[in-house]
Parts: structure tokens; sequence; C-alpha cells
């Protein structure tokens, strides 16, 4: 029997008013039950904001190098823990132990540069304009939080979000996607185990369309952080909005390498690989179009095809596998659909196409590393986000060329170039319209104390990771000093 995992509100673990559960299943094999989760509903998310709520002063009072200091206690915890939630990972979401292992890293050294940046969250202070008076500003939290998560890195973007806003003194009530709700728990086991108050966390399960909405909903919600599809973005970017709330959005991506003639090939190759297949393909920052100089189009698309063909499919428990399962057979499906289509669309299937079976994959949601050439803008594949291991190699006779098919997306998350001319790196550096570029290296991999988002449809201008995530979580505050024993009359002509 599997294990029956629980709603975390006011200080309790419990079930879902709605009675109702749902299984959480390993993606490579679809006997394994990771455990079952209740389905929560708008009374779990009433009693957990009201928890919240009751939380927050006595922790927005609690000095912000004590919270850091918590903060350093769940590094420390999540380092001692990181095999065993790594392996979790693997288990409910597919990917490789490298990757997870890496998913567990980038949290714990979220959680260390939490733990510095508590004693960094500084304000500014400014002369005045009038004698005898001292101008400062400070950064206070904005209240209870709604952070809402996606699958695909069931650690890492928690941890993106829970410990600024945690350490900059908010509390929060937190729905992680009902694909990884393990991991969840676990991350949520070690806040606790470290010291944040029972009721400054609050973790209610549930899918989206019930549990989300109620978070977005709420009235006493005072910012919202989501990542996921654009679609979605959208609605609550309009809902929330309406409330005057604050929100962060992080979407989708549609991501494209250039290949220049005088790129290292070699390396090159080796990015387009991670960055079109590591997560397989699952990821925002997923390298989905890759736009090659003609002069060098032929050999690397030969090379890129037989090492594309070298990736071994399998559980990501087992040693030797590069890329592990999509997260469940609706994804497969959807990912074959836009394979389907760009064929019909006149795309050229070069390599894959099909759901992988044999050799022990028949019991997961396998789909083969697929590759398409002759994409042009406008198709559906070079248009829309897949998220999946489906890769479009296009064409182009020059620099100019490549940096108006990489911007030619209504995306703008990340970007690279591969060459060895320092002029085109930094002319692509100020002209490719994204809001991560990089050089000589693939499209993923985000630093924890680097900003991390996008625009156009990508996001709503917000950034993730290093100190701007605090700016998001925290209010500027004016503050003024007059020590003159006069009134001083500031905005009146004084000159």
């Amino acid at each position: 029997m599997s294990k029956a995992y629980m709603n975390y509100i006011a200080g309790e673990w419990c079930d879902s008013e709605s009675g109702k559960r749902f299984d959480d299943i390993n993606p490579a094999d679809h006997g394994d039950v990771v455990g079952s989760f209740p389905q929560g509903n708008v009374q779990d998310v009433d009693r957990a904001v009201a928890a919240a709520q009751e939380a927050f002063d006595d922790w927005r009072l609690m000095p912000a190098l004590t919270r850091g200091e918590i903060m350093k206690r769940v590094g420390d915890i999540l380092l001692a823990r990181k095999e065993e939630l790594a392996r979790l990972q693997t288990r409910e979401m597919g990917k490789v132990l490298v990757e997870t292992r890496g998913d567990v890293q980038e949290g714990i050294d979220t959680a260390y540069f939490a733990f510095g940046q508590a004693s960094r969250l500084t304000g500014q202070t400014i002369p005045s304009e009038l004698p005898n008076k001292f101008n400062m500003t400070t950064r206070i939290p904005l209240g209870v939080v709604g952070i809402i998560t996606p699958w695909n890195f069931p650690l890492a973007i928690p941890t993106w979000k829970l410990f600024p806003a945690l350490t900059s003194g908010n509390t929060v009530v937190f729905k992680p996607a009902s694909d990884t709700p393990a991991t969840a728990t676990l991350l949520v086991e070690v806040l606790l185990e470290a010291g944040i108050p029972p009721l400054a966390i609050n973790l209610v399960h549930g899918p989206g369309a019930e549990t989300g909405k109620a978070i977005v909903d709420h009235p006493h919600i005072d910012a919202i952080s989501f990542t996921g599809s654009s679609a979605v973005g959208k609605v609550i970017n309009a809902t929330a909005g309406g409330e005057l709330k604050r929100v962060s959005l992080e979407l989708g991506g549609k991501n494209a390498a250039i290949i220049m003639d005088d790129a290292d090939l070699d390396l090159a190759l080796e990015g387009v690989l991670w960055g079109a297949f590591g997560t397989t393909g699952q990821r925002c920052t997923a390298t989905s179009r890759v736009i090659v100089h003609e002069q060098v189009y032929d050999d690397f698309l030969e090379r890129l095809i037989e090492a594309t063909k070298q990736l071994r499919l399998g559980s990501g428990l087992d040693d030797g596998v590069d890329l592990g399962p999509v997260i469940n057979d609706a994804a497969r499906d959807r990912i074959h659909q836009y394979v389907q289509t760009g064929s019909q669309e006149g795309g050229k299937l070069v390599l894959g196409g099909r759901f992988a079976q044999g050799d022990g994959l028949d019991s997961g949601s396998f789909y083969e590393p697929t590759i398409f050439t002759d994409v042009l803008p406008g198709m559906t594949i070079h248009d829309e986000e897949i998220f999946g291991p489906v890769l479009a190699v296009m064409k182009a006779t020059s620099f100019t060329e490549a940096i108006e098919l990489l911007n030619a997306t209504d995306y703008g998350l990340s970007s690279s170039i591969y060459t060895n001319d320092v002029q085109a790196a930094f002319r692509a550096m100020r002209d490719i319209h994204t809001g991560i570029t990089y050089v000589n290296g693939p499209t993923i991999g985000a630093e924890a104390h680097m900003p991390f988002g996008g625009v156009k449809n990508t996001g709503n201008g917000h950034r993730e990771g290093g100190a701007a995530a605090y700016e998001f979580f925290s209010e500027v505050k004016t503050l003024y000093v007059d020590y003159s024993g006069t009134l001083q009359r500031a905005q009146i002509d004084n000159r």
C-alpha cells in the first residue's frame, strides 16, 4: 500500500475538507504509486490563509538575521538529505539522478543565499532638500503570499519562491504541482524542522483549477508567485491584477541556440544535446530551436543526429540513462500531436517522433528524442512551447538573419550563441530579446544568486533568483525624520 500524505494547515498535518484523494504515479513505471494525497478545496485554502494571517505579525517582527539563521539550518538539512530527496524526485517526476541531485543542490544554494541575504535587506539613506531632516528607505514584507509551483523542478523552484518570501518576513500558502507533491511535502517538513513557525508555512495539495484558483481569488492573499504556462499565467494576472495584488509570473519559453560558422562545433553539440534533451526537454529554458549558419549546417546536423541516436532512455534511477520519461501519458500524447502537426505543416522529421517502447519502457511515459529540419516561423512547432524532447533545426545565412530568427517568437526567456568572435558575442547580448543570454553555453542552467526570468509572453517583468527575488517579496517604505523642531514644508516653493 502506498503512503498516505497530508496537507499541512494551521500547524497540523491533516486531510482535506473535501475527503477526496489523488495518486502520485511514477512516470517511468505506472505500477509504482509514490503516494496518495488530499485533494484540497476552497475550505482548506481559507483555513491556510487564516493561519498565515495569524502568524504574520510575530514572523515579520522576528529579526531578519534570525530568519536568515533558520534558512541556514534549512540548507544544512537539505544537504544531509540530498540523496533521499533526489531519489524521491526521480521517482515522482522521472528525470535522471544527476539532474535531481542538481535540483536539490539548487535548493541548498538558495537556502545559503537566503542566509546571507537576510543581512542585506537594505534600504537607502538619501539627502533631504530641507535642513535638519533625515530621509531613508527600508523594505517591509507584503503579508500572506500564495506560491504555486510546477513539477519539473519540484524542489528548486519552490525554494526560489519560499525562501525569499519567508526570509523577507512574509507568511505562505503553498500549492505544489499535483505531479510532484511528495517532494513538496518533504520540503515543508525540512522548513518546520529548521524552525519556521508552524502557522507561517501552509501546504495545500490539489488541482490548479480548484486549489490554485482558490489561492489566486482569496481576498486576504496579498501576492501571488506562479510558475507555469503562459495561458494560465495570463488568467492569474487578470484575476489577481483586478484586486491590485502583486503578481510574479515565470511562464513559457521557446528558446534558441545560434551556432555560428566560427563556433567550436564539439562544444556546441554538447550544449545543444544538453539544452534540448536534458530533463527530457521539460524545462522552460530548454533549447527547442537551434539556428545553424549555412557554412556549418550540414556538418553540425549530421553530428547532432548521430549523437542523439546514442542517448539512452530509461528509469532515471538506473545507471547510464540519459533521458527519463515525460511527466505522464497526457504529456506524451500532447508531444506526439505536436510532432504530427509539425510533419503536416512541412517540417521534415529526421529522427524520433515516436513513443519509446521495449527495453523496459512499456510501463512508462517515454518519448523518443526527436529532431525536425525545414522548420520556419509560423509553423506550430516553431511558435508554440512543446515541453518535450523535440528540437527544430533551422538554417541562417548570416549573423543578422540568425538573430532575426531567434527573436521571431512570442516568448523571450533564454537564448544562446556559440561563436569565437567577440564582436558577434557582444552584438548578440545586445540584440537578442530575451531575459537570459548565454555565450558559448546551453540555454539551460540557472544559478541561485542570479536573476532568472524573461520578456514578452515569458513573464510580467519580475525576476526570481538572486537579490531580485527579495525585491518582489518586499515593499519599499519611505521614512522621514525631521529633527528641526519647526514646521518645514516640503513641496512648497522654499527657494
